[in-house]
């Protein structure tokens, strides 16, 4: 079985660990894909226009021989409403409210999905071909000792980062954090934030300090082992994000099952 370094806070092995049987998964990144797009397909909210919206008006047409479009036009008036392409009209083609969006995946393949993605976080080539930046040195997957979840001070946490060989990442989302284009500005999204570390702990009761102290840093998430799903650890169907699992996290994933 193969092992891998156990991290210290203060940047040392502290030791080594046994790593699961989960991460032997083979890498299936098609699997992956179709996992990760049927969940964001799944969190849709259907929407479109009201029924009737762009039709409630008294019309009438004035017919042929006049000169003008032969369009619907207000009644006893002259304005012209309800086609697609008049003001006050209908939309030609809208999306539909009643459009389902849902797909469906196999149990058997969302499993193989989830495994694989957490296989290609201890691949050092995956990691580095998705955009991370880490010292060589460093053995994945990475594991730090539980005393890492203790950590309450934001520059603490990017301190240790910085000791193990990982920090580079940091500065790369900040750098590449960006106004968003389009109307999510207007919609409390006006910034855009590279994904960096993900931070994988047991469970959130013990680990309270570093979900507020990690909050701080750009790009970077803090998860429960239980709450792992495979579009966290491939975002956008990308596996291979760079993770930082504690000690227990990596206890509590050797009981995964192939």
């Amino acid at each position: 079985m193969a092992q891998t370094n156990v991290y210290a806070v203060s940047g040392g092995v502290a030791g080594t660990v046994d790593v699961p049987a989960a991460f032997a998964t083979p890498y299936r990144p098609d699997i992956i894909k179709k996992a990760v797009l049927a969940a964001a397909a799944n969190k849709r909210q259907p929407y479109g226009p009201a029924e009737g919206s762009g039709m409630r008006h008294s019309v009438s047409t004035w017919g042929k021989g006049r000169g003008t479009a032969r369009v619907q036009r207000v009644h006893d008036g002259r304005k012209a409403t309800e086609s697609p392409n008049n003001v006050s009209g209908r939309r030609a083609h809208p999306p539909r409210p009643e459009r389902i969006w849902a797909q469906k995946v196999n149990k058997k393949e969302l499993k193989i999905a989830r495994q694989s993605a957490l296989a290609a976080t201890a691949c050092a080539e995956c990691v580095k071909a998705r955009g991370h930046q880490f010292d060589d040195s460093v053995s994945f997957p990475i594991v730090v000792e539980d005393a890492f979840q203790d950590i309450k001070a934001t520059a603490e946490v990017s301190e240790v980062f910085e000791k193990i060989g990982i920090a580079y990442d940091i500065e790369r989302a900040k750098e590449g954090r960006k106004i968003r284009a389009g109307k999510g500005t207007m919609r409390n999204r006006k910034y855009r934030t590279p994904v960096s570390v993900l931070i994988v702990v047991k469970d959130d009761e013990r680990a309270a300090p570093i979900f507020k102290s990690a909050s701080n840093l750009p790009g970077v998430t803090v998860e429960e082992v239980k709450t792992l799903n495979t579009s966290i650890l491939a975002p956008g169907g990308d596996a291979g994000r760079l993770t930082v699992y504690t000690k227990s996290a990596i206890d509590a994933i050797g009981g995964w099952t192939q």
